[in-house]
C-alpha cells in the first residue's frame, strides 16, 4: 500500500470517531464477527489494529472523537467522505448496507472496550448488596429461587407471587414458601419456548385464593404440533385453586398445519386495559411474515379478555388480514406494559445484532420489520440501510449494541417516590436492568439501575410497591427483590 493510501485510511477513521455509550460485553477480537469485520480488516486492519485498537493511525476505542456521535453521521461520513479532513468518500465502494453493518460494529467494539475496562470490584459479588443510583440507594434480597430458567413475574390479590419457569411450571411464592401449581398446560420447552409469561387480571381480585371468585390467569406458551417437532404460541386463562389450575379456557391458538416455529422468537407478552388484553407474537425467525396480514407473526393482538375479536380492530373487516391484529411489522415482542397516566401501551423489541426498540403502539400501525432496522444479522451480513421509512413507526427509543431487551414495567409503587411513571427495561446480554424517564413520548434520561447479577428477564411491581426482578444464569435462578437502603423488610 503506497504512502497516500496510508493517509487516507487513517484521515478516514481519524474522521469516524464517534462517542459511543454502552457498558456490556467482553472485549475481543474481530475475528468470526461476520461480513462487516471483513470489510473492516480487509479495509482498515493495517492502521487501526486487528481489534480496533490502534496502530500507523489512533485507536477507534478511546474518547477522542470529532464528529456529532450519532449514527447518522458517521454513516454520512462513509459515505461521502469529509472534504475538510481529506477524508474520500466510500460511496462508490460500499453498499448502504455495508456502511450501516460497519457503523454498528464500529459501535459494538467501542462498547466492549468500555466493559472490559470496568473493576471487577465495581460489580456485585452476591445477592445481598446495596446499590447506588442517581435518585435512591436500594438493597437487594432473594425472593424466591427457581430450578430453571425463570421468565415473568406477577402478583395475585394475597400478595403471592406467581413466577414461571420456562420448563413448564408454574410457581407460587408465598411468605418464604414455594409451592408449584399443578395441573398447567402441557408447553413445548424447546430452545426459545416453553411457559413464558404470566399475567393475573387486575379487576377480577377475589379476596380468597381457594374461592371460585379468584381472579383469572393469562399463560402464553409456546404449544408443540402433533407428531411435528414444532410449535406456536398460545394464549389460555385459568384459575388457580388449592394450588391446582383449573377452567382453563383457550383464547389463542394456531392450528396444526400453521405451526411453524422450529423455536425461536415466540414474543408472548400479555397485558390488560379496558377490558381487552394484548399480547405478542415473534415472527418465529421469519422476517417476512412480520408484515403479511394474513399470518399471525411478528405481531401485537388484542381481544377481548374473554378471547371475543373486538370488532373495532384495524382488520377486523378485512378478508386479507386476520382479526386479531392491532399492529404489525415487529421482530420478537419480550415486553408490554401500559404508561400509568397516558394509557399508552409500549413495547420492547428484542432486536437482532444490534436495533432493540421501544414502542408506543398504534392502532393498525407498520412498526417496519424487516424493512427497516438499526441491526445486522447477527454474521454480520447487513439487513437493511433503512432505519426509517415512510408509512412506518420509529422507535422512541433504540439500542446499538444490543442489550438483548425482554421484559418492560414502568413502576408506580410507592416505595421510590424519585421513579414514579419511569419505565424499566430488562437486558439479557447486557445482564442489567434499565431505567428510562420518558416525557412528550421521549426519552430523555436512561440509567442502568441494575447490573452483574445474571441475566436479567423481567421485573414486577408487587402489591408491597417494592421491584421484584427474575434473574437467571446456570444453576442459580431466582427472583431478587429491591427495595430501598433504609427499609425494614
Amino acid at each position: 500500500m503506497s504512502h497516500n493510501k496510508y493517509y487516507r485510511v487513517y484521515l478516514f477513521f481519524l474522521a469516524l470517531q464517534v462517542p459511543l455509550f454502552c457498558q456490556y460485553a467482553s472485549a475481543q477480537s474481530l475475528k468470526g464477527e461476520g461480513k462487516a469485520a471483513d470489510i473492516f480488516l480487509k479495509n482498515c486492519s493495517t492502521c487501526h489494529g486487528n481489534q480496533m485498537q490502534g496502530g500507523m493511525a489512533k485507536s477507534l476505542l478511546d474518547d477522542q472523537w470529532q464528529t456529532d456521535g450519532s449514527d447518522e453521521a458517521l454513516a454520512d461520513a462513509i459515505r461521502n467522505g469529509l472534504t475538510s479532513a481529506g477524508m474520500p468518500a466510500w460511496k462508490n465502494s460500499l453498499s448502504e448496507e455495508d456502511i450501516r453493518s460497519l457503523v454498528i460494529l464500529i459501535r459494538e467494539q467501542r462498547s466492549k472496550a468500555d466493559h472490559s475496562s470496568q473493576k471487577t470490584s465495581d460489580r456485585p459479588k452476591n445477592d445481598e448488596t446495596r446499590i447506588t443510583t442517581k435518585l435512591h440507594h436500594y438493597k437487594t434480597q432473594v425472593a424466591g429461587k427457581g430450578d430453571e430458567t425463570l421468565w415473568a413475574i406477577d402478583f395475585l390479590p394475597d400478595g403471592s407471587m406467581l413466577v414461571t419457569q420456562k420448563d413448564g411450571v408454574l410457581w407460587r411464592f408465598h411468605k418464604g414458601k414455594r409451592t408449584q401449581i399443578k395441573d398447567t398446560p402441557k408447553v413445548w420447552f424447546h430452545r426459545q419456548g416453553g411457559l413464558l409469561d404470566v399475567m393475573v387480571h387486575p379487576n377480577n381480585a377475589g379476596s380468597n385464593k381457594n374461592s371460585s371468585t379468584s381472579p383469572w390467569v393469562y399463560l402464553a406458551y409456546s404449544e408443540q404440533a402433533k407428531n411435528k417437532n414444532r410449535g406456536a404460541t398460545k394464549i389460555v386463562r385459568g384459575k388457580i385453586k388449592d394450588d391446582r389450575w383449573i377452567e382453563q379456557h383457550t383464547l389463542f391458538e394456531i392450528p396444526d398445519e400453521d405451526k411453524k416455529n422450529y423455536g425461536l422468537h415466540f414474543g408472548s407478552r400479555i397485558v390488560y386495559q379496558d377490558g381487552f388484553i394484548y399480547f405478542t407474537t415473534g415472527e418465529e425467525n421469519r422476517p417476512e411474515t412480520a408484515q403479511d396480514l394474513k399470518l399471525f407473526n411478528g405481531k401485537v393482538h388484542r381481544l377481548h379478555d374473554d378471547g371475543r375479536i373486538p370488532k373495532d380492530n384495524p382488520f377486523a373487516n378485512r378478508k386479507d388480514a386476520l382479526a386479531s391484529i392491532w399492529s404489525y411489522g415487529h421482530r420478537n415482542p419480550q415486553g408490554l406494559d401500559i404508561h400509568p397516566t397516558t394509557g399508552k401501551i409500549y413495547e420492547s423489541e428484542h432486536g437482532p445484532r444490534g436495533g432493540d426498540e421501544i414502542n408506543i403502539i398504534l392502532k393498525g400501525q407498520n412498526y417496519g420489520w424487516p424493512k427497516v432496522t438499526f441491526g445486522m444479522h447477527y454474521d454480520g451480513r447487513p439487513i437493511s440501510a433503512l432505519t426509517s421509512a415512510p408509512g412506518m413507526e420509529d422507535p422512541i427509543h433504540y439500542w446499538v449494541p444490543s442489550i438483548a431487551t425482554c421484559g418492560i414495567k414502568f413502576y408506580n409503587g410507592n416505595k421510590f417516590m424519585h421513579w414514579q411513571n419511569n419505565l424499566f427495561v430488562a437486558g439479557l446480554r447486557s445482564q442489567s436492568l434499565h431505567r428510562l424517564t420518558i416525557e412528550d413520548n421521549r426519552v430523555i434520561d436512561e440509567e442502568v439501575v441494575f447490573q452483574g447479577f445474571g441475566r436479567v428477564r423481567d421485573m414486577a411491581v408487587g402489591p408491597d410497591g417494592y421491584i421484584y426482578v427474575a434473574v437467571n444464569e446456570k444453576n442459580n435462578n431466582r427472583v431478587l427483590k429491591l427495595s430501598p437502603a433504609d427499609a425494614k423488610n
